[in-house]
């Protein structure tokens, strides 16, 4: 296997195992490159893991002008949804208007100019509504009569990392987790790096050409392998999120906006609770040490306290996280003004070596053709972007085509799933569904009954499960497992990782 290999020679080595690391891993793979790709945490542990959670065009970007951002992104939100409708799926967003806000005609000039941006074949369009009669007045304070609702979608973000990990190593990508870029040098003709694996196991590879896909650390890195560069400036925005008891029983999200010009998300989360977020705020210390600090869950609870007729107190919050973004220094006074677009930087002093600065989720997988492509031409590489057309891993719930259908008809194909396996709990099969697509038969392959499915380390979670997320995810602690392949954290008890971590250090596997 390629993982007990001390030397490889590859074309690409990619730092960075977050969303645009495993992109590009992914779509560099599909064109016949040979790549590695290292991490030295676990895939999404940092960045990826910690967005809002949205496959979104971003409306309020649009009064910054920042209408090319807002196109792709709006472009982006149906392919996406085609290839990997397990984990994606459409959500309407409810924006109360208040007093003192933009004008109404303002905003709905801006939703309808958000709605003919692009085409949309799935997406519902936007319109006014009247919060006495809507479902989604209900929890709103009776002053809030009049409204707005437009679409965007929703989207699993650390298992959208995993799944392109999952179709690189596929199509030949070697892919090292825990391991770390310990040192690279630029040679005559190629980069030499060595890795260190977690347990010390040191990896030499041999890379044509490398990409810097290190998210938060990315100057730093590009400072270590190419010192003499000028690449551009980071400014890191810290994002906080809380999450609490569910707040509302139907299936909106509500988007509210703050007088200061931020807004804040309260979205339908894990079935039973409530996401609220995020925070936009400079950020100067480690990215890895990033937490929420009590300012922010004070801002977050009163913001929606503002609109909600139940207050939201920092005492009923069950969970936080938070995640630095990376984006590039605009000059831009206000943390929620900095540009969500990505830039590149190619260095072809010698070997290449290009750097990602910025982006978003949703635009990850034009970033990565547009990355292949840029250095597709060093590589003598001439087999062009494929991705727009492929599922991701799971995704081919009714062929191997994207198509509408996965999205319309996904509880079609829960239902069918229940049927096929009625052996297990609906309920448990709907949650496989949502998480593994079509790849629940490889999950299920030869078990025929619950017996079948080994040892139930917590309530829902058997061996069976764990077992794949190892061999085939790379999860190897309950950190892994409760927080980024699943959110299990939220619904088992606190005592559920350590538990699973003794069940992992005394059920290793080959």
């Amino acid at each position: 296997m390629a993982s007990a290999q001390h030397n490889i020679d590859c074309d690409l080595l990619i730092v960075g195992g977050g969303i645009n690391g495993a992109g590009i891993a992914r779509d560099a793979a599909g064109r016949g490159l040979s790549v590695v790709l290292c991490e030295k945490d676990d895939l999404a542990a940092h960045t990826s893991s910690a967005s809002t959670k949205l496959v979104h065009g971003g409306l309020r970007y649009l009064e910054y002008y920042e209408f090319n951002l807002v196109r792709k992104a709006l472009i982006e939100r149906e392919v996406l949804m085609r290839s990997a409708a397990h984990i994606m799926r459409p959500l309407r967003f409810v924006m109360p208007h208040a007093k003192g806000q933009r004008p109404a005609l303002m905003i709905r000039a801006g939703l309808f100019l958000y709605d003919i941006l692009a085409k949309r074949e799935i997406l519902a369009g936007s319109s006014g509504i009247n919060l006495r009669s809507h479902a989604a007045g209900k929890p709103l304070k009776p002053e809030f009569t009049r409204g707005f609702i437009y679409s965007d979608g929703w989207v699993d973000d650390a298992r959208l990392v995993v799944l392109n990990a999952i179709d690189a190593r596929e199509k030949g990508a070697t892919v090292f987790t825990q391991t770390r870029c310990a040192a690279v040098e630029r040679q005559a003709d190629a980069w030499q790096a060595r890795l260190v694996r977690q347990g010390g196991e040191e990896i030499q590879v041999r890379a044509r050409c490398m990409v810097n896909a290190t998210g938060p650390w990315t100057a730093d890195f590009l400072q270590t392998a190419a010192p003499e560069a000028k690449g551009k400036n980071l400014r890191l925005i810290k994002g906080s999120h809380i999450v609490v008891k569910r707040l509302f029983d139907h299936d909106n999200a509500y988007i509210f906006q703050h007088l200061d010009g931020r807004i804040v998300f309260a979205i339908p989360y894990e079935q039973d609770f409530t996401l609220i977020g995020t925070t936009d705020l400079d950020y100067r210390g480690d990215p890895a040490q990033v937490a929420i600090d009590q300012g922010e869950i004070d801002y977050l609870c009163e913001l929606t306290s503002y609109y909600f007729s139940k207050p939201v107190q920092p005492a009923d919050v069950l969970w936080t996280y938070s995640g630095v973004r990376p984006l590039v220094e605009d000059e831009a006074a206000d943390a929620k003004a900095v540009t969500r677009d990505y830039r590149f930087e190619l260095d072809q002093n010698g070997p290449a070596l290009l750097s990602i600065f910025g982006g978003k989720i949703t635009t990850f997988r034009k970033l990565a053709e547009e990355a292949v492509d840029l250095i597709a031409p060093a590589l003598q590489n001439r087999h062009g972007a494929w991705t727009e057309t492929a599922c991701l891993p799971g995704g081919d719930l009714f062929g191997k085509e994207p198509q509408n259908r996965s999205v319309l008809d996904f509880e079609q194909f829960v239902h069918g799933l229940q049927q096929q396996y009625a052996w297990l709990a609906p309920k448990l099969v709907a949650r496989y569904a949502r998480a593994y697509g079509t790849r629940i038969h490889a999950l299920l392959a030869g078990r025929a009954r619950l017996a079948d499915m080994g040892e139930e380390i917590a309530a829902g979670l058997y061996a069976a499960e764990v077992d794949y997320l190892r061999q085939y995810e790379w999860a190897g602690s309950a950190k892994d497992i409760l927080w980024r392949r699943s959110k299990l954290g939220l619904h088992l008890p606190a005592d559920t990782a350590a538990k699973l971590d003794a069940w992992l250090a005394a059920n290793s596997i080959s």
